[in-house]
């Protein structure tokens, strides 16, 4: 049997796989670790620590994923604010 552990992912319920690591966690969900930053527990978890730190039951994360591109026509009103 595979112990699991209870933590909160972007204000949802999530169970996961014990002994993960922040990195891991964020393969487990399967998002990119290029463009995401991570919040564990109210604070912001600086990337070169995201391997070697545990997730933890309980941990409450959120995690930003950047999009970014687009392109900005001057017909578009949002672009001119």
């Amino acid at each position: 049997m595979n112990a699991t552990i209870n933590v909160v992912v972007n204000g949802e319920d999530r169970e996961i796989p014990a002994g993960l690591t922040v990195a891991a966690l964020l393969g487990h969900l399967r998002m990119g670790a290029d463009r995401v930053a991570v919040e564990r527990n109210l604070e912001i978890l600086p990337r070169a620590r995201w391997n070697d730190t545990t997730v933890e039951t309980g941990d409450r994360f959120e995690i930003v994923h950047f999009v970014g591109g687009g392109e900005c026509r001057t017909t578009n009103p949002a672009c001119l604010l």
